[in-house]
């Protein structure tokens, strides 16, 4: 961390929720109780795939490393909001802060990835059903996470070399409810033009990248449904992938309004509101979409814990 002893910075301030002191309290339990159920519906997901033979499919291992990723994602940013709350000294150190920012957009890039995989492997089995398992294997499922998580521990540490480099000889409040890369960019005293370019290269590239490739295999998978003469047949192939779009809806769309720009947003309550969605609320929805839209998990809860007549009727049933 050369950079913080040359420029004399050696942790930042985070404004976090500084306007909202009187909401401290409540704020602290609900940030405390969502983590909690974040960890828990994962968590409970992460064994039920483990746990029980029928879930060792490829998409429910998909499903269980998203859940992994889930929980590692939050534990980057929630315990430090949390603490803040309680202390209500939002201080964070120099190479803390490039750590917080490193694995939050490694993890995040990891998901990324890992949902396009998820897609592909909804049009391999849609699309060709018959070589399916032949080519998602065992093997090929563990590369295909092995490549997903070297793209995303890879991807964000152009940035971080660079900012670490950069001079901060002036202020240290980052405005912001955690380190990221569009606050930190307002802090050094130096030119950061060419940092915010690559910085809005990587993430275009990351999240519309994906976003394309899922696009593209679900139209071969639309293409292949509306050929299905059966109504039921067709229901059934596209409610297979109901949840994972919902997902993908969530993620990429809250993420796309963060990073996908070239000018940064001077409105904090903008930003935190958009950070709190993807950070936060985007995690604790994945766990209730995949439990409550899918038929097997519903039905393996109700064998575990003896409740025959729980269900979800109001819920169109998904598989993945």
């Amino acid at each position: 961390m050369g950079a913080a002893n040359e420029s004399g910075v050696t942790e930042f301030e985070l404004v976090g929720f500084w306007d909202l002191q009187p909401f401290h309290t409540p704020l602290f339990v609900s940030l405390l109780l969502t983590y909690l159920l974040i960890l828990t519906g994962n968590s409970v997901i992460l064994a039920l795939v483990q746990s029980s033979p029928r879930f060792h499919v490829p998409m429910y291992r998909f499903i269980a490393v998203l859940a992994t990723l889930e929980m590692c994602y939050t534990t980057v940013t929630i315990p430090k909001m949390l603490v803040d709350l309680l202390e209500g000294q939002n201080r964070i150190s120099f190479s803390g802060c490039l750590l917080q920012i490193y694995f939050f957009h490694a993890l995040g890039i990891t998901e990324a990835c890992l949902l396009t995989v998820m897609a592909y492997d909804r049009y391999l089995a849609i699309c060709t059903p018959l070589t399916y398992p032949a080519t998602m294997t065992t093997k090929f499922c563990l590369l295909l996470v092995v490549g997903c998580c070297t793209c995303g521990f890879a991807c964000p540490l152009p940035e971080i070399i660079l900012i670490s480099s950069l001079p901060f000889c002036g202020p240290n409040r980052i405005e912001h409810i955690f380190c990221d890369f569009p606050p930190l960019f307002r802090l050094p005293c130096a030119d950061v033009s060419g940092i915010i370019m690559t910085d809005f290269v990587i993430h275009a590239s990351v999240i519309l990248g994906p976003v394309f490739l899922i696009v593209f295999s679900y139209m071969k998978i639309l293409t292949v449904v509306a050929k299905t003469q059966s109504p039921e047949g067709r229901q059934k192939a596209l409610s297979t992938c109901a949840s994972h779009l919902i997902v993908v809806f969530a993620f990429f769309g809250t993420t796309g309004f963060m990073y996908i720009r070239l000018t940064q947003s001077r409105s904090l309550q903008y930003e935190r509101v958009i950070a709190v969605i993807y950070a936060v609320l985007t995690p604790l929805f994945n766990p209730v979409v995949y439990s409550l839209r899918n038929k097997e998990i519903q039905e393996e809860i109700r064998k575990i814990t003896k409740f025959p007549n729980l269900s979800f009727k109001t819920w169109r049933h998904g598989s993945c």
